[in-house]
């Protein structure tokens, strides 16, 4: 199977500051990567190059054989929203949204009725044991409620690869464990590739493949022991 995401010796640059340092990185559909290293090393930054938000310095980052850096504005934008899903450290949901209407948010950007993609979101809530909650609020739910909404959304309109920063960074032992299950099982079953990038090793050591970073440095670390 062929890669649907590929970085090539990428470089990021604030000033002379290089926070990236010649990263390879390669996914196929399906396939968990976990990119784990201190604070400060670099991962948020590689996570954002991967998915487009910042220009690489140097190097290339290819969607399914397409360089990003050839990509207009408007193109990246619509493959962000398209092709792409986010799971952020804090869940980030719309304060004024139901449940439900902040999961069919990506269906909604990209133009699908209401109907259509409240019916597509109610799916994936249900998948994920939170159908009964549809119509709460962000604020009327639990942490491990809130960060599996935020897993419904990134996954609700089957992105090809979802960009995972430190998604269980906000919970507890026991919700952090339960959401990542969730989460994996998901997306290998919608063959979505998935970036996870954490500081914990027990969250790594559940990737098909796991990196390290240290110093913007990317080490490949293979496959972990059965």
């Amino acid at each position: 199977m062929s890669e649907v995401l590929a970085a090539q010796e990428i470089d990021l640059c604030y000033g002379s500051s290089r926070v990236v340092r010649g990263a390879n990185i390669a996914l196929r559909r399906g396939e968990i990567a976990a990119v784990s290293g201190p604070s400060g090393s670099g991962k948020s930054s590689l996570l954002y190059c991967l998915a487009g938000v910042l220009p690489v310095s140097s190097g290339e980052v290819r969607f399914e054989g397409r360089t990003l850096g050839g990509l207009s504005d408007a193109e990246l934008s619509a493959l962000r929203r398209d092709r792409f899903g986010f799971v952020f450290q804090y869940g980030e949901l719309l304060p004024e949204l139901t449940v439900e209407e902040n999961t069919a948010l990506p269906l909604r950007l990209a133009g699908q009725r209401k109907a259509q993609a409240l019916a597509a979101a109610g799916e994936v809530l249900g998948r994920l044991g939170l159908r009964e909650l549809r119509e709460r609020r962000p604020s009327q739910v639990s942490g491990g409620q809130g960060q599996r909404v935020a897993v419904a959304r990134a996954l609700v309109h089957r992105p090809a690869v979802v960009f995972a920063d430190e998604p269980t960074g906000s919970l507890d032992s026991v919700n952090a464990q339960a959401v990542l299950q969730e989460f994996l099982t998901l997306a290998r079953s919608q063959g979505a590739a998935v970036v996870l990038v954490t500081h914990d090793a027990d969250v790594a050591a559940q990737a098909d493949t796991r990196y390290t970073m240290v110093d913007g440095v990317l080490t490949p670390q293979g496959r972990p022991a059965p």
